[in-house]
This record gives C-alpha cells, sequence and structure tokens, in this order.
C-alpha cells in the first residue's frame, strides 16, 4: 500500500514524499517547508486534487509531426 512520508531534510526543513507499495518513491514535495502544518496541507491537497486530476498528453503534437 502507498504511503506518504514526513521527514526533515539537511536544512531542518519538512518535506514528504509518497511510496508505493513495493518501496520507490512516486513523488514528492519538490519543496522544503519551514512550518510542519504547510507540509501536512500539501499532503491534503494532494490527497484531494489528484484524484480528479486529468491527463494532459503533452507529447500529441510531436506524434502529429512525426505522422506529417
Amino acid at each position: 500500500m502507498a504511503a506518504f512520508e514526513l521527514y526533515k531534510d539537511q536544512d531542518r526543513q519538512f518535506r514528504w514524499r509518497l511510496r508505493a507499495g513495493n518501496g520507490r518513491i512516486i513523488a514528492d514535495s519538490g519543496e522544503g517547508y519551514v512550518r510542519r502544518i504547510d507540509c501536512e496541507h500539501g499532503i491534503e491537497l494532494l490527497k484531494t486534487e489528484a484524484a480528479g486530476a486529468v491527463v494532459r498528453d503533452l507529447t500529441a503534437a510531436e506524434q502529429a509531426e512525426a505522422k506529417a
């Protein structure tokens, strides 16, 4: 089962990462947070927003160019 991990980086800022069931990191915060509550808010945003996210295929233009 996937799990969020909340930790402190070398600069003592809070970060999160999402590990898949196989232990691999599949997403991370990309930035440090000074306050733990802000890091936790980032996790909650991902949990709620990702459920309704659409997939935008940015390679479609490349595929059309390759066919031309």
